[in-house]
C-alpha cells in the first residue's frame, strides 16, 4: 500500500495541476497526455451536458485545486492519522455519485482513496467524463493508486460498504438495496440564506452567486431566503437582476420560462428579475430558477427553524452573528476538505471500516 504521506503528496500535486486548469494556466512545461485530454474534456463537457459550460466547471476545478493545498489536507487528515497509519489492508468501498454539477463525486474519490481504501465507483451519465481523467492523472503522479481507483457504468458488487448520493426518493432504493453493509446514504439538501439588513451590496451579490452558480443545480447553493420583515428587496433583487448572463444557456432560460408561465397562469405573487423568481413559501427547496422567500421578525425565531430543518438543510449563508455554523456570502461552493455532505464524517465512517 502507498504510504499516508505520499497518498497525502500526490493529491496535494493533484491540486496543483487542477488549479492550473481550472484557472485556464496549464503551463507548458506540465502538459502531457492526460492533462491535455483533461483540457479537452473541459472545454467540451458542454456537448456532453448542457449544464456543464465550460466556465462552471473551471470554477470547481479552482476550488478543488485550492482545497487540496497540503497544509488543508494535512488539518483534514490529522485527527484520523494514526488510525490510517496503522491500517495495514483497505477495504472496497462502493460510490454511487450524483451527476448534479460537475466532478460532484471528487469528495468520495479522495476519501476513499487518501484513506487506503479500494474505490469503486459507479459514475452518473450526466458526469461521466472528467473524474476518470483525473484518476488517471493521479496514478500518473503516484502509479500505486492504478489498484485502488476503478469506474464502471454497471450495477454495483463486491464491496465492503457504500456511499450513495441521490434524491430523496433514490434513497429509498439505495437503503433497500444497500442496507446491510455499512453504508453513508445522503439524500436531497439545501442552502439557505439569512439576511439582516445588514449586508454590503458586495455581500448581496455573493449571495447571488451562491444562488446562481450551477444554474442553481447544488446541494449547497441558496434555494430559500429568509429576509427579516419590512425588508426592502429592492437592493437584492437588482443584484439577482444583474446576474443576466444565465438566460443564455437555454436549458436555465427554459426553465424560467416555464415557471413564469406558471405563477402567470395561477395568479402566484412573485417578484421577477428576467433571470430569476422569488415567491414567498416555506419549502426550503424550490425549482430551478426560483427562489423561495420566508420572512422572520426575530433572529431567535430563525434560529428555532433551522435547527427544526437541519436534517434538509446543507449549509447556511448569512453575517449573522446571532446564527451558528453559518458560512460567508459566496463561498457556499467552495467547501473546505472538512465541510462534509449532509454533515456526515466520511473520513470517520471509512477508518472504521
Amino acid at each position: 500500500m502507498i504510504s499516508l504521506d505520499n497518498r497525502i503528496q500526490a493529491f496535494a500535486s493533484l491540486g496543483e495541476f487542477l488549479l492550473e486548469i481550472g484557472e485556464n494556466n496549464l503551463q507548458s512545461e506540465n502538459q502531457n497526455e492526460i492533462l491535455n485530454k483533461l483540457e479537452q474534456a473541459v472545454t467540451s463537457s458542454v456537448n456532453n451536458n448542457g449544464w456543464f459550460i465550460e466556465d462552471n466547471v473551471r470554477y470547481m476545478l479552482t476550488s478543488i485545486g485550492k482545497s487540496l493545498a497540503k497544509p488543508n489536507i494535512e488539518k483534514w487528515i490529522e485527527p484520523y492519522r494514526d488510525a490510517l497509519e496503522n491500517s495495514s489492508k483497505g477495504k472496497t468501498v462502493g460510490v454511487v455519485m450524483a451527476g448534479n454539477i460537475p466532478i460532484v463525486g471528487f469528495h468520495d474519490f479522495l476519501s476513499v482513496t487518501i484513506s487506503g481504501n479500494i474505490l469503486l465507483a459507479k459514475l452518473s451519465g450526466d458526469d461521466d467524463k472528467l473524474l476518470p481523467l483525473i484518476g488517471d492523472l493521479l496514478i500518473s503522479i503516484e502509479p500505486g493508486f492504478k489498484d485502488m481507483i476503478s469506474f464502471t457504468t454497471n450495477q454495483l458488487k463486491d464491496f465492503d460498504a457504500i456511499i450513495a448520493t441521490g434524491s430523496n426518493n433514490t434513497s429509498r432504493y439505495f437503503e433497500y438495496y444497500f442496507g446491510s453493509y455499512p453504508n453513508i446514504i445522503r439524500k436531497n439538501r439545501n442552502g439557505v440564506a439569512v439576511i439582516t439588513g445588514d449586508e454590503s451590496d458586495d455581500e448581496l451579490q455573493n449571495i447571488t452567486n451562491d444562488i446562481f452558480m450551477y444554474y442553481g443545480l447544488g446541494c449547497r447553493n441558496v434555494s430559500h431566503i429568509m429576509i427579516p420583515e419590512g425588508y426592502d428587496l429592492t437592493d437584492l433583487l437588482k443584484s439577482c437582476e444583474a446576474n443576466n448572463e444565465i438566460n443564455l444557456n437555454h436549458k436555465y432560460f427554459n426553465n424560467y420560462e416555464y415557471n413564469k408561465a406558471i405563477y402567470l397562469v395561477n395568479g402566484n405573487k412573485h417578484y421577477d428579475t428576467g433571470n430569476l423568481l422569488l415567491t414567498e413559501n416555506s419549502s426550503l427547496s424550490s425549482p430551478v430558477s426560483v427562489i423561495h422567500l420566508n420572512y422572520y421578525s426575530d433572529i431567535k425565531q430563525v434560529n428555532r427553524l433551522l435547527i427544526s430543518e437541519n436534517a434538509k438543510i446543507q449549509c447556511i449563508v448569512s453575517v449573522a452573528k446571532e446564527l451558528a455554523g453559518t458560512i460567508l456570502p459566496g463561498t457556499s461552493q467552495s467547501p473546505q476538505l472538512w465541510d462534509y455532505a449532509d454533515g456526515i464524517d466520511t473520513m470517520e465512517f471509512l477508518t472504521e471500516l
